[in-house]
């Protein structure tokens, strides 16, 4: 029901804000590739750079139940064997008793890109279908063209910044296990992760991703104690199919006012 309503108010506001990317003054979101680096085994590190008109946000990965989820296609490109994308730690937006997870302001997404001919150019072509959203929220698509061809091997200061931003690693954060309980529902399933780490500071926020597809998994309540983060949500598939769940595929992100953290895979409780 919440994405209907929040797509019907979209659609109606498409006319009011163009959809191409363009003039600052005409649409809410300008894009650009930074061209970066080529590191020793031939791999690119560049980055999409998101500029968002003050008060407009974006969407993380996984953008929370009132949010649009941001796809990219990389089809139009040349040379391009694979793409991989780090996500900088993100936001947490609450607006009308709803939670969102996303960006604001300048967005730097660093991408590193697998040459199918080493040591050629790569000719880029990022098309963009984002969700924007200020006091409504907007489709929004764009296409971002560049030729990777310079033989730069140092690092870019704004990249290196993105990259130095991603959640820290389990080790990094001192996680010592993550354990997760699976309860059948009548739509699903009940998730309970319970987390052994210290404090990422504050009210700290959980985003429990299933890593299949066809699963939806919504918010998590939260419940600290001591060293022990516990988060309950609910898991549901799409149609009348069971819920089946790979627990090595689960990624758990803790959001925390002093760092994030990144969980891969968690063990049966």
């Amino acid at each position: 029901m919440i994405r209907s309503m929040l797509s019907a108010l979209a659609l109606g506001w498409i006319g009011a804000l163009p959809l191409a990317a363009g003039d600052a003054f005409e649409t809410p979101v300008r894009g650009e590739i930074l061209t970066g680096w080529t590191q020793p085994d031939g791999t690119r590190i560049a980055a999409l750079r998101l500029q968002l008109s003050p008060g407009w946000k974006t969407y993380w990965r996984t953008p929370g139940d009132a949010g649009i989820p941001p796809e990219f296609d990389w089809s139009g490109s040349q040379n391009l064997g694979g793409v991989g994308i780090t996500w900088p730690a993100p936001e947490v937006f609450l607006a009308a008793g709803m939670r969102t997870i996303g960006y604001s302001g300048d967005l730097i997404l660093p991408i590193a890109l697998a040459p199918r001919v080493p040591g050629q150019p790569i000719s880029l072509r990022a098309h963009l279908d984002i969700g924007v959203c200020s006091d409504i929220c907007v489709p929004h698509q764009m296409t971002l063209d560049a030729v990777l061809s310079d033989t730069n091997t140092k690092p870019t200061a704004q990249i290196a910044a993105a990259l130095a931003a991603q959640p820290f690693s389990e080790r990094e954060a001192g996680v010592t296990s993550a354990r997760c309980a699976l309860t059948p529902t009548v739509d699903g399933l009940e998730i309970t992760a319970t987390l052994a780490l210290p404090s990422a500071g504050g009210d700290e926020v959980v985003i429990i991703e299933p890593g299949q597809p066809g699963l939806w998994m919504s918010e998590t309540e939260t419940v600290r104690n001591g060293s022990t983060l516990v988060a309950t949500g609910e898991m549901m598939g799409s149609g009348d199919a069971p819920v089946v769940l790979d627990r090595s595929d689960i990624r758990i992100t803790v959001l925390g006012s002093k760092h994030a953290v990144d969980i891969r895979g968690c063990a049966s409780d």
